[in-house]
């Protein structure tokens, strides 16, 4: 949640400029885009992270230090024009401590004016700090304000330190998860430290970025280094320097291979239906060089110590959201594969005990963004139980794979829409090879049931795209039961996790009610709830118990309700008021189902004139507990 951008040094953005293929940015003998324009642009590629208010602060010979902020959207927020500026920093927020108002807006400064500061993450102990600081003004309610008062005494206390010093210095006494970005009138740095909360640089040509994500600027350079946790830097135009404990440290320098315009729209109206769009190519690149189909293998890059597998007793996903509905599914696929028994926790909910055997046990964490809070929190227990770690992500460099033993990419590429589209294919989709590699390795599965899993795993690109290529058929549905009072979606065995992500779906951008459920749950008490004005939309599709699950959506329809399917090719059932045909991929073919549902979601949400690609009150990565 919250994003944060930085800026220092001089890029050229003229028409003759282009991006090198091998890294780096070309740039131009002089500045052509001023700090404003290149902060502003950053904050705008990271509004996905936060949108309820927005700020710069930028330093000059001239003019100082120049603060701007207000509560809204980014492209409400008025950047001031400072010509002569050198650096900037920028933040849009996702509200924790404090409403979306103008005060509470970042960047937030000390009381002369002389330090600015924007934070992601959240200061716990700043009750605390805020009691010591008695003799400071607040002006507003937030846990960050802090931050900028406590630079203000460590550079009162010593007039010799500088902005590094004193951000050092501070950083050992907040408590919490943090990434910090700092400027001061004074020094012509940027200095920024991260604890938990992501942080990435970028080294161009005379010039330095920091942001929360590659997104923020990688128009202009594709060269990035990670920082780590406990990590303070400095950068400059021609470089950046990385402290570590107080001692300077190396760390490597990556090349981002997407292409920029893979975080813009193309021509689509908003960036989840383009995602959606996406998912065939997304699951190619997911796929492949990982398959052998003659041999019935995978090769993940992921590696057991010798006789581990042999002896594991339970596979634990952890995970939250999206992420969680996906490793249902694959818990599944582990028992069947695998034959180990498989769990699925909240993240937030997990404990390692419960009589397990730690040693014993496998923790699969399933996170897209590598930063979610509750999911590095679920790993770090099991680590210290003794349980070995892997992650499934989609982000190279974040803090979740320096914490596990080992991690499998979903490589889906970035997602910038708020609701998960992409990424749960590409985690189902990874989590399936995972199994089978499980599998294989432990005798468990056969090479001929191993290559009909990898077939049905190829099919998913193509069997998705013939979705796509029906959406004028899901808009039509759309259109008819877009109104409706409430909405269930219901599937069984591996129907059942998809019926869940497609009631989130549609509840995350609609603002409708929606529940998922087991259809066999129907009978339970949802019943109670159906009139004609529920609509219930079903998983009936291979490995997902179609005709049973269609016994209990008949009992819907005898009450009044309208009745949805994704129905497998060659089933037909004539009472469905609407079917959506699902092609032929065996034990995937919930997973094609899930973007028929996507797809209702996105026109439901569409015709209402909702914000799609930011929902009210959420954020794309939740990196607070």
């Amino acid at each position: 949640m919250c994003g944060i951008i930085g800026y220092i040094g001089a890029i050229g953005t003229d028409s003759d400029d282009e991006l090198d293929t091998d890294g780096g940015a070309a740039v131009s003998g002089a500045p052509t885009a001023s700090v404003g324009d290149i902060v502003h642009e950053g904050l705008r590629n990271l509004e996905y992270r936060g949108y309820d208010s927005a700020g710069v602060a930028f330093v000059g010979p001239t003019d100082g230090l120049t603060v701007a902020k207000r509560s809204g959207k980014v492209d409400g927020l008025l950047v001031p024009d400072v010509p002569d500026a050198t650096h900037g920093i920028g933040h849009t927020r996702w509200s924790t401590h404090g409403p979306p108002t103008d005060a509470n807006a970042h960047p937030h400064t000390d009381c002369v004016g002389d330090v600015a500061i924007v934070h992601n993450g959240i200061v716990e102990n700043h009750e605390t700090l805020k009691r010591e600081l008695s003799d400071h003004e607040f002006t507003s309610e937030t846990d960050t304000e802090v931050i900028p008062h406590l630079l203000e005494e460590m550079l009162a206390e010593d007039t010799d330190a500088d902005l590094l010093t004193a951000v050092q210095r501070v950083e050992d006494r907040l408590e919490g998860s943090y990434a910090i970005c700092a400027v001061r009138e004074a020094d012509d740095r940027i200095v920024v430290a991260r604890r938990g909360s992501p942080l990435v640089v970028g080294r161009g040509e005379n010039a330095s970025f920091v942001a929360s994500d590659v997104t923020a600027f990688l128009e202009y350079t594709r060269d990035v280094t990670y920082l780590e946790d406990g990590d303070v830097a400095a950068l400059e135009p021609d470089g950046v320097s990385v402290y570590h404990d107080g001692e300077p440290v190396e760390r490597g320098v990556e090349t981002v291979t997407w292409e920029a315009d893979a975080a813009e729209k193309g021509g689509y109206d908003h960036y989840m239906r383009k995602e959606i769009h996406e998912q065939p190519e997304s699951l190619r690149q997911t796929l492949a060089g990982r398959l052998d189909l003659d041999a019935g293998t995978v090769d993940l890059d992921v590696s057991f110590p010798p006789g581990y597998l042999a002896d594991v007793e339970e596979i634990q996903v952890v995970a939250c959201g999206t992420s969680n509905y996906a490793g249902r599914y694959a818990a599944r696929l582990f028992e069947e594969l695998s034959g180990v028994r498989a769990t699925v926790e909240i993240a937030s909910e997990y404990d390692v005990g419960a009589g397990r055997t730690p040693d014993r046990t496998l923790v699969v964490a399933v996170t897209q963004s590598g930063e979610t809070a509750d999911t590095l929190g679920a790993v770090r227990r099991a680590n210290a139980a003794g349980a070995r770690t892997v992650a499934v992500t989609n982000t190279l460099g974040s803090t979740v794979t320096r914490e596990v033993n080992e991690t499998a990419f979903i490589r889906a590429g970035p997602e910038i829409g708020v609701a998960a589209t992409k990424t749960f294919a590409s985690q189902v989709a990874t989590l399936a090879m995972l199994a089978v590699a499980i599998g294989r390795e432990r005798g468990a599965l056969g090479a001929a049931d191993a290559r009909t899993v990898l077939q049905n795993l190829s099919g998913l690109p193509g069997a998705i795209q013939q979705v796509l290529d029906a959406e004028a058929t899901v808009r039509e549905a759309a259109k008819e039961y877009g109104d409706s009072e409430a909405f269930f979606f219901v599937g069984r065995d591996l129907g059942v996790p998809v019926a869940l992500e497609g009631a989130l779906k549609l509840k995350e951008i609609s603002y409708d009610h929606a529940e998922g459920f087991a259809a066999g749950e129907l009978k339970h008490g949802p019943l109670a709830l159906v009139t004609p004005e529920t609509p219930v939309l079903a998983v009936l599709t291979e490995g997902a118990c179609a005709d049973e699950t269609m016994n209990n959506v008949t009992e819907a329809q005898t009450r009044g309700a309208p009745a949805l399917g994704c129905v497998s090719s060659g089933r037909e059932y004539d009472t469905l008021d609407a079917a959506f045909s699902v092609p032929d991929v065996g034990i995937v073919e919930p997973l094609v189902a899930n973007v028929y549902f996507q797809l209702f979601a996105y026109h439901v949400a569409n015709q209402k004139g909702r914000s799609i690609d930011k929902p009210r009150n959420l954020a794309k990565s939740v990196t607070v507990e």
